[in-house]
């Protein structure tokens, strides 16, 4: 089930300062609540990203932008009953 909340990180900000945004993403998905979600603002898709926290069982949706940036949409995957 896709969640109704997603917080959103503009990596892109961070990358322009010289900063390597995974450390804030980590930071970010590992305090994510219950129907939660992190939307990551970034000037490219983030691939690398989504085979990690795919391998953690995160679900990801991925959508390109006008302005050739993309924001990528992750949440847990919960296991069927």
């Amino acid at each position: 089930m896709t969640p109704t909340i997603f917080k959103r990180l503009d990596a892109r900000k961070l990358i322009v300062q010289g900063i390597e945004p995974f450390s804030e993403i980590r930071r970010r998905v590992d305090a994510l609540s219950v129907g939660e979600g992190l939307a990551v603002i970034a000037p490219f898709l983030p691939s690398p990203l989504i085979e990690k926290l795919k391998s953690e069982n995160f679900a990801s949706r991925a959508e390109p932008q006008s302005d050739g940036s993309w924001v990528t949409y992750f949440w847990r995957e919960t296991e069927a009953a």
